[in-house]
């Protein structure tokens, strides 16, 4: 097999590859994370105004107490996408609180709720007890800065302050190692498309040098 023809196989198995490999990277990166900043401090301290974050896009149906996800509720907060956190799904049981000061504690399904995350350690600090059973289908969601955050308390003639699964947009993640691969592939992609036309200029470069052109009519044939 000549040089011009191994080149031109490499050119034709690179290229593509490369192309492909760059699309569905930056495809999956663009449909499945998005970046967002920080609005406000309501979800401080874990999270504080002007702090550029990265979500996965997902429905709610996924989500997990704990999860902090970025939602939609027009009739609250006229179309702006809220940042807050989890706290109960449907069939929980939300109570508040027991302990005053740093001590209180939201009460999940009769157990107290660890939340080192929450601002000053204070759980509620409104001194506005509730009791909350989470529909099905639906969200129990608070800021972490509980002085500061205008969550599910306070909407509670509106399903007790819950909002449906289908608002959610998706999940605040702070693991990039996902992101971090596909922007590694769309590189590496990138790298064998290039190479894949270097090679496809180099085959038809060696072709043309060893292409002999034929004799002048006026040669002498001996």
């Amino acid at each position: 097999m000549s040089r011009a023809r191994k080149l031109g196989i490499w050119a034709g198995v690179l290229g593509p590859l490369g192309l492909v490999l760059v699309i569905v990277a930056l495809v999956s990166l663009w449909t499945g994370y998005h970046g967002t900043t920080v609005a406000s401090d309501s979800m401080s301290p874990t999270y504080r105004q002007g702090q550029q974050l990265v979500y996965e896009r997902m429905d709610g149906t996924g989500v997990r107490r704990g999860d902090v996800v970025l939602y939609s509720a027009p009739t609250r907060y006229q179309g702006a996408v809220v940042m807050q956190r989890v706290i109960g799904v449907g069939g929980d049981h939300i109570v508040c609180c027991a302990g005053e000061d740093k001590g209180e504690r939201l009460l999940v399904n009769g157990k107290p709720l660890d939340e080192p995350y929450v601002s000053g350690g204070i759980a509620d600090g409104t001194h506005q007890p509730y009791n909350v059973t989470v529909p099905e289908g639906r969200l129990f969601v608070l800021g972490d800065h509980r002085l500061n955050s205008r969550d599910s308390r306070a909407f509670p003639d509106d399903h007790a302050g819950t909002v449906p699964v289908s608002a959610v947009q998706g999940r605040v993640t702070d693991d990039y190692t996902v992101v971090e691969l596909l922007g590694v592939a769309a590189l590496v992609g990138l790298l064998l498309a290039l190479t894949g036309f270097g090679l496809g200029i180099a085959a038809v470069a060696v072709r043309r040098r060893v292409v002999v052109p034929p004799p002048p009519p006026w040669a002498v044939q001996v």
